[in-house]
């Protein structure tokens, strides 16, 4: 079962405790409002292509560049929300794992 938009909502009005989109929404509680991003760490956004928050992430992807953050994206062709957890040994999985442990032996390990 693929996270809906609907869920989403369902999120995050749960998270917020009101409606999202909403004015006062802390940066905290929602990276992408955000305005000054130049000193955070760097980031590295796997996300499917088919995924409800593609759009999200290529542009906090984008606004992370922009300030001088070092950014890795990597958009995943086919792939859903959560799709690393409904088909363990697919190979846009593997390709996932493997991409993701590399990333983070480079982080930890230089």
């Amino acid at each position: 079962m693929a996270w809906t938009r609907e869920d989403n909502l369902i999120g995050w009005r749960s998270y917020l405790g009101r409606e999202p989109g909403g004015e006062g929404v802390s940066p905290y509680a929602a990276a992408s409002r955000a305005t000054d991003l130049a000193e955070l760490p760097p980031a590295y956004i796997p996300v499917g292509e088919l995924d409800l928050f593609l759009h999200e992430n290529i542009d906090y992807a984008r606004r992370l560049l922009q300030a001088g953050v070092p950014t890795e994206l990597h958009v995943y062709p086919g792939a859903y929300h959560g799709f690393d957890g409904l088909a363990p040994t697919a190979n846009v999985v593997q390709r996932f794992i493997a991409d993701r442990n590399h990333v983070l032996k480079r982080a930890l390990h230089g």
